[in-house]
């Protein structure tokens, strides 16, 4: 005999479920594998990549129910499902709250999922009511998803990924808040959601869909920001945090170009710790370095918003003061030494600096003949007895 359109679709559906589920343990792995990687710059990776393991535990259940009635008893197997499903939505609210750095509500996800499995059971054991049951878990569901929303929404950047994730969930917090209502409207037939009509099967094809959706919306956030940690990894200093080599070479080109075309100065300044192997040797490499990011930290300060400070390897240190002659890099150059005398930190020993200054005085000078000129004058104040300042020489 031919299989009926309605069977043909309820097993097509079975088979979009399990696709669905394979995939989600695909997804799993992949967020997995970017949390061991960068655990300490993208959080909620691991909450969501078990939130799908989940899904998958609720998917596989919810197919194979009445498949294997010896191994796994119907009631079991759906309340089982049931709560893998709860954890997986809730997890995933937990992963976007540590991803936009929120504490996790852990409360809220305990409270939500235990009521609601007291629910399913009353329903499926006690008083039994298909309808009933979808309904508590879509609000649940709305729950989990209205949160996520919002937060996509509050603390997203301007971004693609972040806005497509932010429409994805709301589009979802509102799927499910309409299946909630068909579920207390339309009269359940059975037992087996998989069976249950063409409206149930639409919304369990749709939920399949949006699952996989959001976590490649997610995923998509996560790798956004990836970027963005590499992309500062690659110019700037990992002890300090101030730009590299790399990071300076990028900003000085920009200021040149912009500064050359209206003429104005553009001043260098090249800072050296006096003595520094000597407090490597005395207190070792890690108050060594602890002075490193003070000495970092106080050039900051002396600086304005537009100006940017780089370290070029050990103890040296480079400032470019766009718009800036003599008088003002003198000024700043003072500043920090009063800062080093005044605002040091106690625990960590003395420290001065030699500082040497230098000003683009034609356009045609190059970065590095104005380095060249500024480390003579860097060498002048180290040999005149250091903890002092010195300009250059003219080309």
């Amino acid at each position: 005999m031919t299989p009926g359109p309605a069977l043909l679709f309820q097993l097509d559906l079975r088979t979009l479920l399990l696709m669905s589920v394979a995939m989600s343990g695909g997804m799993s792995m992949v967020m997995y594998s970017l949390h061991r990687s960068f655990r300490g710059e993208v959080r909620g990776l691991n909450r969501w990549s078990l939130g799908l393991l989940c899904v998958v535990a609720g998917g596989v259940s919810f197919a194979l129910n009445g498949q294997l009635p010896g191994v796994w008893p119907g009631k079991a197997a759906l309340l089982a499902a049931n709560a893998f499903l709860f954890w997986g939505v809730g997890l995933s609210m937990l992963g976007t709250q540590e991803f936009f750095g929120r504490r996790p509500s852990w409360g809220l996800f305990h409270g939500i999922w235990l009521v609601g499995m007291l629910l399913t059971a009353w329903w499926m054991l006690v008083q039994p009511h298909l309808g009933a049951r979808i309904a508590a878990f879509s609000l649940a569901a709305f729950i989990f998803y209205s949160v996520q929303s919002w937060l996509a929404w509050r603390e997203g950047v301007r971004h693609f990924s972040y806005c497509f994730f932010a429409v994805l969930v709301t589009a979802q917090a509102l799927t499910v808040l309409a299946r909630m209502f068909t579920a207390l409207t339309v009269d359940a037939v059975t037992e087996d959601v998989l069976v249950n009509g063409a409206l149930v099967n639409v919304f369990m094809a749709l939920a399949s869909f949006m699952t996989l959706m959001l976590a490649v919306a997610f995923l998509m956030m996560a790798m956004r920001r990836l970027q963005g940690i590499l992309e500062e990894r690659s110019t700037h200093d990992p002890l300090t945090g101030v730009l590299n080599r790399r990071g300076f070479d990028i900003f000085y080109n920009k200021q040149r170009v912009q500064l050359g075309r209206d003429g104005r100065p553009l001043s260098l300044m090249s800072i050296d710790l006096d003595h520094f192997k000597a407090i490597n040797d005395r207190y070792g490499h890690v108050v060594g370095d602890r002075v490193l990011v003070q000495i970092a930290n106080i050039i900051s300060q002396a600086l304005r918003e537009s100006d940017y400070v780089a370290r070029f390897g050990g103890e040296e240190f480079v400032v470019l003061l766009p718009d800036a002659e003599v008088p003002r890099a003198m000024m700043v150059a003072e500043r920090i030494r009063e800062a080093l005398r005044t605002g040091w930190d106690d625990q960590l020993p003395p420290c001065t600096v030699s500082i040497g200054i230098g000003t683009h005085l034609s356009r045609e000078e190059t970065l590095d003949g104005l380095m060249d000129r500024t480390d003579a004058a860097l060498y002048r104040a180290k040999e005149n007895g250091r903890d002092r300042v010195e300009l250059a020489a003219a080309p």
